[in-house]
């Protein structure tokens, strides 16, 4: 049956377990992640279908079922499953889109890797990918496809399809031309993206680079600016952009609409979870773990050296040290998520950080009180609900990130209405919390000040704060995000 939206992303839509030997979909775990969010549109169609890879030991093994049918609370979507080895994972995934593309799209130039790239096979996943959701497509079709690991996907799919309208939305951020540019193959990835009709991105700085990008490698015309929302205008981050460019036209005429349309969290489904009786008992027992003196610091990340783990953990001691009074008063829970344990840079930042947390608590611990709660595991979302509403301070301080759903999460379980967020200046969602205290993770100074500014900040003032922060994240929950300038209905209450 064809679809009328095809998703293009590389993870399955569900999760796969083996129960007495059969093969079950469950649910994923977390409401606010790509998945279920994307899942989420397949209400507002007839039949829609999933392209994704699923590893195989024998890709060529005929008996391989490479399609699925599902029916869930979304709807009823196919999941079209591409074969791929342990091998040619590693070299899409693992190195070709986490070593070499990575750290230039987070402008981590020194981390770069690019001799280890086989361009080949990068090229040979993103085909079969355009075959796949080529194969999916119905006659007019939407395909909307999702990050930079499938970057060339728009380009093959535009020659086996030209009849489908195709969207691209980037995940991360997207850097300038001078560092985008280090990329040898950058002339076939934006030619690809410049085949879409529209290309999505979390806020105007990314959107702008993008453009610029373009211009660099193509004979690209801008034929449309517009000026940014006011609300997404601040001051006080590096990012804010007062215009920007809403539609290219390329030398051979075909235009791409650029969208800006950055991603929210499920306000409804935090808010219910924040006000259940479940949370409450945790609130209230963790409340008294901590006691009346006690103020709780929240980090949660994954470990990755772009989310600034480790910057953190340096300012928390520098405070300690130059802070005395404040031994025995705060608590750090640092939440440290490891992402992906095929990737060595980021063992070896996992491993700084638990050398650190520990020579913290070596420093300045006590018999009865520990500086860092350090916790390497997934927190069940329910429980990290409490922990938020919980938190005197959550510290939020990527060192680059092209969102940060994190940070919402923590305001939109804030039903209660206080709380302080410090946020880097460098997370795209600081264009729009601008209500935070801002913080640049690159400076000690600024590091250190910003939270304490947070930890000694009166009631009066984190409550006016939160106030901006709640009706920029209730205002723009994800079920406001959808594909640009090409719409599609979606069914935004799952059945039970």
């Amino acid at each position: 049956m064809s679809s009328e939206l095809v998703i293009v992303y590389h993870r399955q839509p569900y999760e796969e377990h083996v129960v007495d030997g059969k093969t079950v979909f469950k649910e994923n775990k977390s409401p606010n992640g790509i998945v279920p969010t994307l899942k989420s549109f397949f209400g507002g169609v007839d039949h829609g279908a999933w392209v994704a890879w699923k590893l195989s030991d024998d890709p060529s093994n005929p008996d391989f079922e490479r399609r699925v049918e599902i029916e869930d609370a979304y709807g009823k979507y196919a999941v079209s499953r591409l074969p791929l080895s342990e091998k040619q994972v590693s070299e899409f995934y693992h190195i070709t889109s986490k070593e070499a593309f990575w750290p230039i799209l987070h402008a981590f130039k020194e981390r770069y890797n690019y001799d280890p790239v086989d361009w080949a096979n990068f090229r040979d996943v993103n085909r079969r990918f355009a075959e796949a959701a080529a194969e999916e497509a119905a006659e007019g079709a939407l395909v909307w496809v999702h990050d930079y690991n499938l970057w060339l996907v728009p380009g093959y799919l535009r020659q086996l399809r030209p009849d489908v309208r195709i969207a691209f939305f980037h995940h991360t951020p997207f850097p300038s031309a001078d560092m985008f540019n280090v990329l040898p193959w950058r002339k076939e990835i934006v030619g690809s993206l410049l085949a879409c009709d529209d290309v999505g991105f979390h806020i105007p700085r990314y959107a702008a680079n993008f453009v610029s990008v373009a211009r660099s490698l193509f004979d690209v015309d801008v034929t449309d600016r517009v000026r940014v929302r006011e609300d997404w205008v601040s001051e006080g981050t590096a990012l804010t952009e007062r215009v920007v460019p809403s539609h290219v036209v390329t030398d051979e005429g075909h235009e791409v609409t650029i969208s800006v349309t950055p991603v929210g969290v499920d306000t409804d489904f935090i808010d219910d979870r924040a006000r259940s009786d479940a949370t409450k008992e945790r609130l209230d027992a963790i409340k008294e773990e901590l006691g009346d003196e006690t103020q709780m610091i929240l980090s949660v990340g994954r470990t990755d050296y772009t989310k600034g783990g480790i910057e953190q953990l340096q300012s928390f001691e520098r405070i300690l040290q130059n802070n005395p009074e404040l031994r025995g008063k705060v608590r750090l829970m640092h939440v440290s998520v490891s992402a992906n344990t095929n990737m060595t840079a980021y063992e070896e930042v996992q491993n700084e950080i638990e050398q650190m947390a520990g020579h913290i608590n070596g420093r300045f611990g006590r018999f009865d009180w520990q500086p860092v709660t350090l916790i390497s595991r997934a927190i069940p979302f329910e429980e990290l609900v409490a922990y938020y509403q919980s938190a005197h301070v959550c510290w939020i301080t990527p060192l680059a990130d092209g969102m940060n759903l994190v940070c919402k999460e923590f305001v939109a379980s804030r039903i209660d209405g206080d709380g302080v967020l410090v946020l880097s200046e460098f997370a795209g969602a600081a264009v729009e919390l601008g209500n935070a205290v801002i913080t640049n993770p690159f400076s000690y100074r600024a590091m250190d000040q910003a939270l304490l500014q947070a930890l000694d900040m009166p009631e009066e003032e984190r409550r006016y704060r939160m106030t901006g922060l709640r009706k920029a994240v209730l205002g723009n929950s994800v079920r406001n995000w959808g594909p640009g300038s090409l719409t599609v209905k979606r069914d935004l209450e799952p059945a039970a």
